[in-house]
C-alpha cells in the first residue's frame, strides 16, 4: 500500500514496537530513509544503536518542528501512523505531494492504566482531526487504512505477499519482553503502558 520506491523517506510511528521495527528493516532493504517516533529516549537510542533508523524523535508537542529538522529538507514519502489524533494531523500536513499516509491503529486513544479517563477519552475521540476529500486533489496526497485480519479470509494475497517479503531475508523479529502464562496480566499491563520494545511473548 505504501509504494515504497528505493531512497523514499519513510516516517514510522511507534517505531519500537514489534510492526515498527520490522517495518524499517523492509525499508532499509530499499535504502530508505527513516524516522522512527517514540514515547522516551531510551527507545529512541535503541532505535538508533540497535536498529539502524536515520533518526529517531521522542514526540512531544513540538513534533512538528523536530521532525522538519529531522527531515532537514528531504521529502516525506510514506508515513505508517498508528498513534491518531494531533499526530496524525501533523503527519499529513508535512507529506510531500503524492505522499501517502497508511494508519493501521490509534494509540492515542488508547486507555494506559487500569483507571481509563474516559471524559478526556472522549474529548480527544471528538476533537480528533479530519481530512476533508475534496481537498486531497490540491494537496495530491493519499490517506490510506490497513486491518492485517482483514487478510485472514484473502489467503492467496497474504501468500503473494509473504513470498514478497521472503527475499528480502529480514532478521527474526525482536523479542523484548517474555512472560510466564500466569504473568498474562502483567503482559498486557505492561503493553497498555506502552513500556514496551518489540514483541511481547507470554510462554503457554
Amino acid at each position: 500500500m505504501g509504494n515504497l520506491r528505493q531512497g523514499n523517506t519513510v516516517l514510522i510511528h511507534s517505531g519500537a514496537g514489534g510492526v515498527g521495527i520490522q517495518a524499517n528493516r523492509i525499508a532499509k532493504r530499499f535504502n530508505a530513509f527513516t524516522i522512527g517516533t517514540v514515547s522516551s529516549q531510551e527507545k529512541a537510542d535503541f532505535l538508533l544503536d540497535k536498529e539502524g533508523y536515520d533518526k529517531a524523535i521522542v514526540r512531544s508537542r513540538e513534533f512538528p518542528q523536530d521532525l522538519q529538522e529531522a527531515l532537514n529538507g528531504r521529502y516525506l514519502h510514506l508515513v505508517l501512523e498508528s498513534i491518531g489524533g494531533k499526530i496524525f494531523k501533523q503527519s499529513f500536513d508535512a507529506l510531500s505531494p503524492m505522499g501517502r499516509i497508511i494508519t493501521f491503529g490509534a494509540a492515542s486513544f488508547t486507555p494506559h492504566g487500569k483507571r481509563p479517563n474516559y471524559l478526556k477519552l472522549i474529548r480527544q475521540y471528538l476533537r480528533r482531526p479530519r481530512i476533508d476529500p475534496m481537498k486531497l486533489p490540491s494537496s495530491n496526497k493519499s490517506v490510506m487504512g490497513f486491518n492485517l485480519i482483514w487478510l485472514y479470509d484473502n489467503v492467496n494475497l497474504m501468500h503473494q505477499m509473504l513470498r514478497e517479503v521472503e527475499p528480502l531475508a529480514l532478521p527474526a523479529p525482536h523479542i523484548g519482553h517474555t512472560f510466564a502464562f500466569d504473568e498474562l496480566p502483567q503482559a498486557l499491563e505492561r503493553f497498555q503502558q506502552g513500556k514496551t520494545v518489540g514483541k511481547v511473548v507470554v510462554d503457554v
